[in-house]
């Protein structure tokens, strides 16, 4: 077919979703002042790399638009001896004294407390939600706030997640992340409604056995229509189990017409491959998932 090359496109689709340099910089120069000041206010120390991760699809490597960048700040443990003995609520204190931390180095209508966040809006649209957590002695994972109803403590392992999604990625010639990011863009698209996380772990899933996995930008247009068959297959699922901490994540809406659509339409660009049909081949692709892929 000489009119269309499957790699070069969907390579130069994938180089698209990638985050632009100037935005990379602009999230480490944060990341760092930010973990600087944690470590100043709760360590003593000035370190701007400890005790601090990227969480999150940030974390994961699997976002295209940064709106929102997670991260975890592990404070000692002794402040959380001293807040959970609070009678009342000791989660909302705690954010609160995160909080005033970082409105020494950001503007206060900047920094707000939510949930179980603290949240830092920056002038380019990008947000940081910081999440403080007392790190397990036993390394499985953190203990966190959740100040609704009353406040209570939570768990998570996000860096076990990490690495088993980071893993899966490796074994997969980096194919893991990249579909994460189609995703994303077919997601975002066509409002799909599907969570950043619920996309991650059914791409987790769905790579885990198949057969193409490890495969060259050829197969992505294969790979696309295995996915979204798969998607539409398993679409009445409730929830699925998280890479490294198999916890369950829920879908909230159902994607089950979105997906019987891209499906279709992944069968019709595979048509016009066959036909030699080059227009009507990446108007197929730029269809599904939008204005970043190429025209012919």
């Amino acid at each position: 077919m000489g009119s269309i090359s499957v790699s070069n496109d969907f390579s130069t689709f994938c180089n698209n979703l990638r985050l632009n340099n100037t935005v990379v910089s602009n999230i480490q120069t944060r990341y760092h002042a930010i973990t600087k000041r944690i470590n100043q206010d709760f360590w003593n120390t000035d370190s701007d790399t400890t005790h601090s991760l990227y969480v999150g699809s940030y974390g994961r490597g699997t976002c295209i638009y940064t709106s929102d960048v997670d991260i975890v700040v592990e404070l000692p443990w002794s402040y959380y001896t001293k807040y959970n003995d609070y009678s009342g609520n000791g989660q909302s204190a705690l954010l609160q004294a995160v909080r005033n931390s970082l409105m020494k180095t950001y503007s206060s209508s900047a920094v707000s407390a939510d949930g179980q966040v603290v949240d830092i809006d920056f002038y380019d649209g990008i947000k940081f939600e910081v999440v403080p957590a007392f790190k397990y002695s036993d390394n499985s994972g953190y203990c966190y706030p959740d100040t609704n109803n009353g406040g209570t403590w939570k768990s998570m392992n996000p860096k076990a997640e990490i690495d088993s999604f980071n893993g899966r990625n490796i074994i997969s010639n980096k194919n893991l992340k990249r579909l994460c990011r189609m995703i994303r863009s077919w997601n975002y698209q066509h409002t799909v409604l599907m969570s950043g996380i619920l996309i991650d772990t059914i791409a987790y899933r769905f790579i885990q056995n198949y057969e193409y996995a490890d495969k060259s930008f050829t197969y992505y247009d294969w790979m696309s229509r295995d996915f979204f068959k798969y998607l539409l297959d398993n679409a009445d699922q409730e929830y699925w189990l998280k890479p490294g901490s198999n916890e369950r994540v829920y879908k909230k809406y159902s994607f089950k017409s979105d997906a019987e659509k891209a499906y279709n339409k992944c069968l019709e660009a595979l048509s016009d491959y066959d036909n030699d049909y080059a227009y009507c081949w990446h108007q197929d692709w730029r269809e599904i998932y939008g204005y970043k892929f190429p025209e012919q």
